[in-house]
């Protein structure tokens, strides 16, 4: 595998991850009032795609295969997770 196909390989895998994170973040000041500011929606953004992408790396180690339900599933609930979290904080 070349290099150009292994980054497209890897944007692959961390894609869903970006969606996610990045719905939620764009969905939060719906629930937050007052409208947090950006830089915490930024910092929201970045902590929720890193939950993201690790829950979606530990899902290809522990089933050997990327794409599995389970693991998306897994990756919506840490997600949503680390979202409240981070709005109780």
């Amino acid at each position: 595998m070349d290099f150009v196909g292994l980054v497209w390989h890897v944007a692959g895998l961390l894609a869903p991850a970006l969606f996610v994170a990045a719905a939620l973040t764009a969905l939060a000041p719906l629930f937050d009032r007052p409208m947090p500011p950006a830089r915490v929606m930024l910092r929201r953004l970045a902590v929720n795609f890193m939950v993201g992408a690790a829950v979606l790396l530990a899902g290809l180690a522990l089933t050997g295969r990327d794409g599995k339900m389970a693991t998306y599933a897994a990756l919506a609930l840490a997600c949503a997770a680390a979202q409240a979290w981070q709005a109780r904080r």
